[in-house]
């Protein structure tokens, strides 16, 4: 197999792999900062004791968040060693950003939240919570912002040519705000937020099916079902933005996802499809001129396909692309739909004593994961040929001197410890939930300490 095949098989499972762990963090730190809050007001010692339960969770998926994201940092200058040159005055601006504004930001109060529960007092706690939240949220904006800048690049000049040539940034603001950068940035944290909530109402579900912890536990999935609905619903707006910026800045990724191939032709919205790259025809159900009307709100107005463009510079994988960008699409609405259910029967007084919704929500957690991994699969290769978009192309960016058994046997190694890690992270993930919220497995909370 071709190394540059092999290289971005074994980038895409690592980041794929990274990926599990920063949108659970992420989701999970804005339920703690709800719980704490709701504490500090009411003085309920429930929403104390979802507090330290799931900041316990949160430390383990920020442990092996931090440990499986250094990894693709080494593959940066390991495998895509031309591409870390031609990007390196961007992506160290905004990965220095990130370790100053975010890393250390949620570390240092995560170990107050750690170790020093019981030696400050609750409004200590409180901002030690939001630091933490906030510290997930920054991560995430900066390294959005230089996969942004892959896709949109704005605020730089090109120094040198050929192998040796290499972005510089002129413009730092108008580098963080490229074309795309807020859109997808706002994507990502609503996609965080529904992996995070989500966890929350599987574990939740899971007591109340079991007949443990069912008041504390009532409680938590009350305030995730809000967040879930409200986020689930603000998806539908922010995808239309970002549908809307891709139509304009990369015309190519968005005749892919919806197979549209002809060059200048109204363009149709399918629900489900099967997409003939051959005969660069679409079966399935569709609706006529529908990527038209919410392009231009005109079901008749013409838009690129890929005929439109090179071959080489035309993703190639268009089914791929097509598949991915709807199974996305179809897990969002089908959130949308159960969240709102769900809600509906909270307000008639049925909800937890449905117990067919709460088997789907135990089960659900993995539907926003799939999700964004699925986004994120059709974004980068709907940006091919390019890693960096009319730029730099993905033939040309990795590293000359590695050759393909090197990757191949890092690939397999990678892929035997991150299976471990897997394993690692779901052991304990399973001891903390059937140990339940509570210390010493009683139905009374520990005391808070203060001073």
């Amino acid at each position: 197999m071709e190394v540059e095949i092999l290289a971005r098989i074994q980038f895409a499972f690592t980041v794929a792999f990274h990926y599990i762990y920063p949108p659970l963090s992420i989701g999970i730190g804005l339920l703690l900062v709800i719980f704490e809050s709701l504490y500090l007001k009411t003085g309920n010692k429930d929403y104390e004791v979802l507090t330290r339960f799931w900041i316990k969770i949160f430390a383990i998926t920020f442990g092996i968040g931090v440990a499986t994201g250094i990894i693709m940092e080494f593959e940066f200058g390991t495998n895509w060693a031309v591409y870390s040159k031609y990007v390196g005055d961007i992506f160290g601006s905004a990965l220095a950003a990130e370790g100053l504004f975010a890393f250390g930001l949620e570390s240092t109060f995560l170990g107050v939240l750690l170790f020093g529960y019981n030696r400050v007092k609750p409004w200590v706690h409180l901002i030690s919570t939001i630091g933490v939240f906030f510290g997930s949220l920054f991560s995430a904006v900066w390294i959005v912002v230089a996969n942004s800048w892959q896709q949109t690049p704005a605020g730089y000049h090109i120094v040198g040519e050929g192998l040796n040539a290499r972005a510089e940034v002129t413009d730092f603001w108008a580098m963080v705000f490229n074309p795309s950068s807020i859109d997808r940035l706002i994507h990502t944290w609503q996609g965080s937020f529904l992996a995070g909530a989500f966890l929350v109402l599987s574990v939740h579900a899971y007591y109340i099916r079991k007949n443990k912890f069912v008041e504390i536990s009532k409680k938590a999935f009350k305030i995730a079902l809000i967040v879930a609905t409200v986020v689930s619903f603000s998806q539908l707006l922010s995808g239309h933005s970002s549908a809307d910026g891709v139509a304009v800045n990369q015309p190519a990724k968005l005749a892919a996802m919806e197979g549209h191939f002809e060059k200048n032709a109204p363009a149709d919205l399918y629900l489900v499809g099967w997409v003939d790259k051959e005969s660069q025809e679409v079966t399935g159900l569709k609706i006529p001129g529908g990527l038209s009307f919410l392009v231009h709100q005109d079901f008749k107005q013409p838009i690129k396909g890929l005929n439109s463009f090179p071959i080489e510079d035309r993703p190639s994988q268009v089914n791929a692309i097509f598949q991915f960008y709807h199974i996305m699409i179809a897990i969002g609405m089908f959130l949308i739909g159960l969240t709102l259910y769900a809600s509906f029967l909270w307000w008639k007084g049925k909800l937890f004593d449905t117990k067919w919704i709460l088997w789907i929500f135990s089960f659900s957690v993995i539907l926003p994961q799939i999700a964004n991994q699925v986004g994120w699969f059709a974004a980068e290769m709907g940006r091919q040929p390019w890693v960096v978009y009319g730029h730099l192309r993905t033939s040309q960016a990795f590293s000359q001197e590695v050759s393909s058994n090197q990757i191949v046997f890092s690939l397999i190694l990678f892929t035997l410890i991150y299976s471990l890690l897997l394993v690692l992270f779901l052991y304990s993930l399973n001891k903390k939930i059937k140990h339940g919220p509570y210390d010493k497995l009683s139905e009374e909370p520990v005391a808070y300490k203060s001073f």
